[in-house]
């Protein structure tokens, strides 16, 4: 089950496709689209990644930040990130240690959940019936932008 809209989106630290080092608390004041995927390179996993990066000038300038999350690594982040030329962080969750805190563990992978983070750190929105082909416009609508 989902983490609750009006719930604290718990804290997390991992690194990113580029290996840098990210934290929520870097996105204070943003809005966070935390998004959870099985695995990289699917097909499924692929139409998602790639409705956010043809999105993404519509997320610009209106301060919200989109990170994908999955249990695969920084280097299959790499591939799939160069693979498909995404413009935004994918997180590795290596030991699935933040699919756990927001309770989207599938049993070795993480389910496709999507949180929107506001910038107090409260979930907003939560999404658990994503539509992979539609999801960035699906969440901008959520938005109002």
């Amino acid at each position: 089950m989902a983490l609750a809209v009006g719930t604290d989106a718990p804290a997390f630290t991992a690194k990113d496709t580029n290996g840098n080092t990210v934290s929520l608390s870097d996105f204070a004041g943003k809005t966070v689209v935390l998004y959870f995927y099985p695995k990289d390179d699917t097909p499924g996993c692929t139409k998602q990644a790639c409705s956010f990066r043809d999105a993404q000038s519509d997320y610009q300038g209106k301060d919200v930040v989109v990170l994908g999350v999955s249990k695969d690594d920084e280097t299959s982040h790499q591939a799939f990130t160069q693979k498909y030329n995404l413009n935004f962080p994918l997180l590795a969750d290596t030991d699935g240690a933040i699919i756990k805190a927001y309770d989207v563990d599938g049993g070795g992978y993480a389910k496709r959940v999507t949180y929107v983070i506001d910038g107090s750190g409260k979930i907003v929105h939560v999404d658990a019936a994503v539509n992979t082909a539609t999801h960035a416009s699906d969440i901008l609508a959520t938005l109002g932008l």
